[in-house]
Formats: structure tokens, sequence, C-alpha cells
């Protein structure tokens, strides 16, 4: 079943040692004649072969980089060398990033939901680190806790166990058995933030994803996820502005984010603030999206951007 995973080519991988924490680091060299260079920033629940036929896509006008996070994708989580992934450590390790992969050069940026958080934090703590970028792009990311469009109830749900979920023990239980594959293959297709993965896919698709929905659950760290989903659902990233203009990949029918709040929060933080419709159903392209479907979520508009030279 795995030889149906997305794969990366060898070539495209490169070793990632960032300050005792291993990872990998994906780089695709830019086409020919192309300058441009993009750092791609993937979401939550995550890795490198999750969000490679999107990197595919913006291969064709850039030069793709795309590193691990800690906790996701396999790579050692912050809690392995005695810090918290909140929101600001995330910030730095990503700054580090940029400064070792991109001394001295200019760079477009592309985060991807939970990622462009992480890259508007980084960016306000980092505001030097701000003139470097000629093209910011947020794909369905968000800019506030209040963005979401839960109800109170089961936002109160998920902010309240995420946090109980974060601390080690607990962690751990919850890995070892709500995460236990056996309970994954079951009843993972029946959640709530998961039906919309599985809806229209054919028997054979629906097992591939539910395979590779394990595989991810497994090689990401549980305490890093709760964690971090704690985090989004109670940060503000507005307090803070941005002396950039903002391109915004969105999904008019998004089944997590409310587009109107996350405008005006976006427009708080940056100069400008564009709203590019991405002709998608939901959030993001399913785990095992191929390039073909994951071009669904770069529009025209935002093509015609990356292919014009920096």
């Amino acid at each position: 079943m795995q030889d149906k995973f997305p794969h990366i080519p060898v070539e495209y991988l490169v070793p990632l040692n960032m300050n005792g924490l291993k990872g990998r680091l994906l780089r695709m060299p830019p086409p020919k004649g192309k300058k441009r260079e993009v750092l791609l920033i993937y979401g939550h629940h995550s890795s490198l072969e999750r969000m490679y036929s999107l990197a595919e896509v913006l291969n064709d006008y850039a030069g793709v980089t795309m590193p691990d996070l800690p906790g996701f994708g396999g790579m050692d989580s912050f809690y392995k060398i005695g810090e918290k992934p909140d929101l600001n450590t995330m910030a730095d390790y990503l700054a580090s990033v940029v400064k070792l992969r991109f001394k001295g050069r200019r760079i477009s940026i592309a985060g991807i939901s939970y990622g462009f958080i992480i890259v508007t934090r980084m960016l306000q703590r980092y505001p030097d680190l701000a003139k470097k970028v000629d093209l910011l792009i947020s794909v369905v990311g968000f800019a506030h806790y209040q963005d979401f469009k839960f109800s109170p109830t089961r936002f109160r749900n998920y902010k309240y166990s995420t946090k109980f979920f974060s601390y080690k023990p607990t962690a751990f239980l919850f890995r070892n058995i709500a995460l236990h594959p056996l309970v994954l293959k079951n009843f993972y297709s029946k959640t709530h933030n998961a039906k919309h993965k599985f809806a229209d896919l054919e028997p054979e698709e629906a097992k591939i994803l539910t395979e590779f929905e394990v595989h991810l659950w497994r090689i990401n760290d549980a305490r890093t996820y709760m964690a971090t989903s704690h985090s989004f659902l109670t940060f503000n990233n507005c307090e803070v502005q941005i002396d950039l203009p903002l391109w915004h990949i969105g999904v008019d029918m998004d089944n997590y984010f409310d587009n109107a709040v996350v405008e005006q929060h976006m427009r708080v933080i940056f100069t400008d603030f564009t709203y590019v419709a991405a002709p998608v159903k939901n959030h993001m392209p399913n785990v095992i999206a191929g390039k073909k479907e994951s071009a669904k979520i770069v529009p025209a508009k935002i093509r015609r951007l990356l292919a014009s030279q920096p």
C-alpha cells in the first residue's frame, strides 16, 4: 500500500539539522531561466510528502524550498531539547532556516494554513527578514483564533481537550490509544473533521487515504500536535503590523474559516490584501492528491505573479 503514497525523488531531499533537531528539507531547483525562489511552509498534521504535489506546482515557476517543522513530518520535536512548540519558538526556528538557506537573497514565501501563522509571526519578530520578501502568499491561512467558524460548544471542546492532551502523560495515552493504527483504520473516516476528506472517494482511494492518514498520525508527534492545536485556538497575530502586501488564496466554502473575518484580521496586519478564490470544495486537496489536483489551489492570478520575474 505504501508504494501508492506520495513519493519524493531522493535528489530533492536534504538532511536538516537545526539546534539539535533532525529533520529533512525539500529542495527543488528553479526551472531553466527562472530566478524566483519560493519558501513553502506546510500546515498542521503534515509532512514533506503530504505537500510535495503542491511543491511540484510551484516548481513550474520557481525554485522551491520546504523544511520540516519540529514535531511534524518525522522531525524531532522541541520537547527533545526542552522547548515548547509555541508560536514564537516555531517562528524563531523558521527564521533560522531562512537565514541559513537564503543569506543575501530575496525570496517569495507561501504559507499553508497553520504554516502561514508561523510565517506571519516570524515576519513580526524579524522585520529585517520581511525586507527580503518579494511576494507573500497565504494558502488558506488565518490570523486570529476568531477566524474559525466552529460553534461555541465545538470551539470550547477543541480548546480544552487540546490543552488536556498537550501534557506528556496524556499525550502518551492519546497516541497509544486513540491513534493506534487499528483504531484509526476503523474510526478515523467517521470523525467530524475527517468526513470531508473521504467524501466522493472510490473504495480503493479511501483505503489509500486511510493508510496515509495513519502514517501521518504515527510520524507526527502527538504532544506537539495537541500543543500547536491549542496555540492556534488561542493566538492573535493582529498586534504587530508587517510592511508587506498579502495575496491570500481562499476557498469560498472553507470548512474551517470565515473568510470575511479572516480578511478583516489580515488587513490589520498587512499593508494590502488581495483575495483570490481557489476552485476547490474543501480547505485543501486530500493528502494523496497529485500535481493535477493540487494545481487547483493555485489560481491563474497567483500563477502569473509567480511567473513574473522578482
